[in-house]
């Protein structure tokens, strides 16, 4: 079942291209974090995913291959629309899941467990989830610290983005710098 789209969809894709990550390379930060979550849930899957119009695409990811998947079969779609994580079980018995292709082929999900990524404006980016091939729950304090985690990986994001602002702000600033020199070392025509 694909899972419908937020109401504030527009400004949701807005929110999430302003932070500038959609299809950067790795960083070690962001995989410490899903090998932690991973480690924490004991699962062998553990994946930072950020929801985009038509995909899923993965910033760090833990024993998946895929760098992306079409958003009509992501779970992450499904949970960015919760105000807590969302823990599933068994996806075979969950009707939005039971015939999705992550389910029915590789990679086999039967246990997700999602934490929604949040900007402080509201917006949810994605999810930290964990994932499993066998059926299973977490503990509560294994929900508890994913939703901890999925906080620390929207700290670093807001950390990326205001790096980005200051850079932009510093290069235009020696910009304007350079031009008045320029402008002051250049003899008036009259």
């Amino acid at each position: 079942m694909i899972a419908p789209l937020p109401k504030n969809e527009s400004a949701r894709l807005e929110a999430l291209r302003q932070y500038e990550v959609l299809d950067t390379d790795p960083e070690e930060v962001f995989d410490d974090i899903t090998r932690l979550a991973a480690y924490i849930c004991q699962t062998p899957i553990a994946v930072i995913s950020l929801i985009d119009k038509d995909r899923q695409w993965f910033k760090a990811r833990i024993g998946l291959g895929p760098t992306e998947t079409s958003r009509d079969c992501a779970f992450c779609a499904h949970a960015i629309l919760e105000e807590t994580p969302m823990v599933i079980p068994d996806a075979m018995e969950d009707l939005r899941f039971a015939d999705n292709p992550l389910v029915t082929k590789e990679p086999y999900i039967r246990m997700y467990a999602g934490s929604p990524l949040i900007t402080p404006e509201g917006f949810r980016l994605g999810t930290l989830c964990v994932i499993d091939r066998v059926s299973r729950t977490l503990d509560p304090e294994q929900v508890a610290v994913l939703r901890m985690l999925a906080n620390q990986v929207m700290a670093q994001l807001d950390l990326r983005r205001e790096l980005s602002v200051v850079t932009k702000s510093l290069t235009e600033h020696k910009r304007a710098e350079k031009e008045l020199r320029d402008r002051l070392e250049t003899p008036d025509p009259n």
